[in-house]
């Protein structure tokens, strides 16, 4: 079955995996008004990447059936290239594809992020482009923590939501063992305010490792 699974990540959230096997026509089943979809589609030569963007599109409507049954909404992106509900604007969404695996997240409210990531030399070779000197040290020689700190990254840009980040310097992660499954700590040090995240990961094949990030809601002060 393509959706592979369904985590609840908090009361507000939902967390899916999907498996891609499907071919377009099967995935436009997937998705409320499949006509309006195959004309959003982007135009591409590359097959795997339109069934990667159906995929994605069938997931988050999955996980909103899951969040708010019966929810009717189309999903767009903004300018920054964020994926949003358009009838459900105050609804977080953030999807995710490498290879054959696509993640997301729904949630009701908050920001969220995920990211998705196949393991290979890529992210080590591009390491300096990416890590700061203190982060280059920390990863060595291992070509899945290098990937692990890209996904990490990617997550948290995502949860930020806002183009321009210099990956380097404002997004930093605090040094860290690799393991299957933990919880990292990262920095958005942005020009007027600096925050910190706990990423959570795991290697969900030794090929594949999957990070994400659900922004805490604050209750209303008093």
């Amino acid at each position: 079955m393509p959706l592979h699974s369904v985590t609840p990540l908090s009361e507000h959230a939902l967390l899916g995996l999907w498996q891609l096997t499907d071919l377009a026509t099967d995935l436009l089943r997937q998705v409320p008004r499949p006509e309006l979809y195959s004309q959003l589609q982007p135009v591409t030569r590359d097959e795997n990447r339109g069934l990667q963007w159906l995929a994605g599109r069938a997931l988050a409507h999955a996980l909103l059936q899951q969040v708010t049954p019966g929810a009717q909404a189309v999903l767009r992106n903004d300018a920054n290239g964020r994926p949003f509900f358009e009838q459900l604007p105050h609804y977080a969404v953030s999807l995710s594809h490498s290879g054959r695996w696509l993640a997301g997240i729904v949630a009701t409210q908050g920001r969220v992020g995920t990211d998705i990531e196949l393991i290979r030399p890529k992210a080590q070779q591009l390491a300096t482009r990416f890590l700061s000197k203190a982060e280059l040290a920390n990863t060595g020689d291992d070509v899945a923590k290098h990937s692990l700190y890209w996904s990490a990254k990617e997550t948290l840009y995502k949860l930020h939501s806002r183009r321009g980040l210099v990956f380097k310097e404002q997004i930093q992660l605090n040094p860290f063992e690799l393991r299957e499954a933990g919880v990292l700590t990262g920095h958005l040090l942005l020009e007027n305010s600096r925050s910190q995240h706990q990423i959570y990961y795991q290697r969900l094949t030794p090929e594949y490792v999957l990070t994400h990030c659900v922004e805490a809601v604050l209750p209303p002060s008093l």
